[in-house]
C-alpha cells in the first residue's frame, strides 16, 4: 500500500467559522488568487477542485477524478506547526506564543544569560530577508546575533558565517531551545538562519550584500506533546518518509527518512522518486511533502500572482503524480492553514483548508466539509490498516 499526501503550505479555501476570533473574517486564498490573477489549473480541475467550491476560472467538473472536501482546523492558532500536527492528529488545545511586538526583555534576558553573547540585534517581527539587510553589517562590526521571529511561532537567530560560525550557530539555537524558550514562552520552532556575503562586482556592488544559505538552515523543533499517527504507521511496519520541512515540525519524531528540498519544484521531484522507490521495495509507505513556496515566497510577501504561477507550476506536473502511482495508491492533497496574498498585513489566515483525495483506479465522491484537521490522520491509519486511537473521522 502507498498512500502520498501533499500539503500545499497556506492555500486556504476561505475563512473558517472562528475567522472572526483571529481577524481574519473574509480571508480566501485560493478564492482571492483565483480572481486577481487567474491561474489555469485543468488539471486541478479535473481532480475535483472546483467542486469544493466556486472558484473564478477553474471547471467544476461533472466527474471527478478524486473525492474533494473540505477540512476546519479546530486547534487553537494558524501557524505551521499548529496546522500539520492536527493533520497528523494531535490538536492543540493552547495555541503557541508569538511576538509581533517581538521578545519580551525576560526572554532576551535569558538568552544572552544562557548562551553568554554580548547583546543581540533586530528583535521584532520581520522577513528574514529583510532585517538582514537592516542589521548585517552591525552584526559583523559588533559579533551579536540577530533575533526575529515571524507570523509563525519561532525565535530566529541569523547570522554571518564569518562572524558566528555554523557549530556556534547551533549552540545558541540549542540553548534557546532547551533553556531560554520554555515554559509560557515555549515556542514551536528555534530556526538557525545563517547568511553570507555576496561577491563584489566589478563595478562595485555594496559590501552589505547578503543571501541566506538554505541548505546550512536548522529547525530546533519542539517534539509532538502526544501521539501522531506517523509514529502509529511506524509501530505497524509502514515506512514513513517526510519530504521537505514535513519533518521539522514534529522533531524528526515519527519519521524513517526526512528529505529536505529547495522549494516545490524539488519537493515534487523527490516525492517522484520517492514513490519510485516505494514501488520498487513493495514496503507499505507512508510519504508526507510539503510545498512551502506559497507560503513562504508568495502568501507572506503579498504576491499572489506569484501564487497563482506556483499553482500553475504544480498543476502541470500532476499528471506526472497521478501516472507514477500504481493501482489502489493514493494522492491526497490539503493544506496547513490559509496565507491570503491579497489579505492586509502578511501573517496566515484562519482557513478551512481543500481535501482531494485520488485513489489509482476508483471513483471520486463528494467528501463534504470535516469538522477537523484531524480526518486526515484517521484516514491514513483507516488506509493501512492500522490501530488508531487519535481524534477524526476517516473519509475513505
Amino acid at each position: 500500500m502507498l498512500f502520498v499526501s501533499i500539503v500545499l503550505d497556506g492555500v486556504g479555501v476561505g475563512d473558517g467559522p472562528d475567522a472572526a476570533a483571529y481577524g481574519d473574517v473574509g480571508s480566501d486564498t485560493l478564492g482571492h488568487v483565483c480572481q486577481v490573477a487567474q491561474p489555469h489549473l485543468p488539471h486541478f480541475a479535473r481532480l475535483g477542485l472546483g467542486r469544493i467550491r466556486s472558484l473564478e476560472g477553474v471547471e467544476a467538473v461533472a466527474e471527478p477524478m478524486a473525492s474533494w472536501g473540505r477540512l476546519t482546523e479546530t486547534a487553537a492558532g494558524k501557524d505551521s506547526t499548529t496546522g500539520h500536527w492536527e493533520l497528523a492528529g494531535l490538536i492543540l488545545d493552547q495555541p503557541f506564543p508569538t511576538y509581533p511586538d517581538g521578545f519580551p526583555p525576560e526572554v532576551i534576558e535569558a538568552f544572552l544569560r544562557e548562551t553568554g553573547v554580548g547583546g543581540v540585534l533586530g528583535n521584532k517581527a520581520a522577513s528574514g530577508t529583510a532585517i538582514i539587510a537592516e542589521h548585517g553589517a552591525e552584526h559583523q562590526r559588533t559579533g551579536w546575533p540577530i533575533v526575529y521571529t515571524s507570523a509563525d511561532s519561532v525565535f530566529q537567530i541569523a547570522a554571518h558565517v564569518e562572524t558566528i560560525p555554523l557549530d556556534e550557530l547551533y549552540r545558541l539555537c540549542t540553548a534557546a531551545r532547551e533553556r531560554v524558550c520554555v515554559g509560557e514562552h515555549t515556542v514551536g520552532r528555534i530556526i538557525a538562519r545563517p547568511f553570507e556575503s555576496l561577491p563584489r562586482t566589478r563595478s562595485g556592488g555594496a559590501p552589505g550584500n547578503y543571501q541566506r544559505i538554505s541548505s546550512a538552515r536548522k529547525d530546533f523543533s519542539l517534539a509532538p506533546t502526544g501521539p501522531t499517527v506517523q509514529e502509529a504507521l511506524q509501530a505497524a511496519g509502514v515506512r514513513t518518509v517526510a519530504i521537505g520541512k514535513i519533518a521539522a515540525l514534529f522533531g524528526g519524531v515519527g519519521f524513517d527518512a526526512e528529505i529536505e528540498t529547495k522549494g516545490n519544484a524539488d519537493g515534487i521531484a523527490k516525492t517522484l522518486e520517492a514513490i519510485g522507490e516505494a514501488k520498487a521495495s513493495g514496503t507499505p509507505t507512508f510519504i508526507w511533502t510539503n510545498l512551502v513556496d506559497f507560503d513562504e515566497r508568495y502568501g507572506h510577501r503579498n504576491d499572489p500572482d506569484g501564487f497563482a504561477r506556483a499553482l500553475e507550476a504544480v498543476d502541470a506536473v500532476l499528471p506526472d503524480l497521478v501516472d507514477v502511482l500504481p493501482d489502489g495508491a493514493r494522492l491526497l492533497f490539503t493544506a496547513d492553514h490559509g496565507n491570503d496574498p491579497t489579505y492586509p498585513g502578511t501573517d496566515h489566515t484562519r482557513e478551512r483548508v481543500p481535501v482531494l483525495l485520488l485513489e489509482k483506479g476508483a471513483s471520486g465522491r463528494d467528501l463534504g466539509t470535516r469538522s477537523t484537521y484531524a480526518d486526515h490522520a484517521a484516514t491514513i491509519a483507516v488506509t493501512f490498516g492500522v490501530d488508531y486511537t487519535g481524534p477524526g473521522t476517516s473519509f475513505g
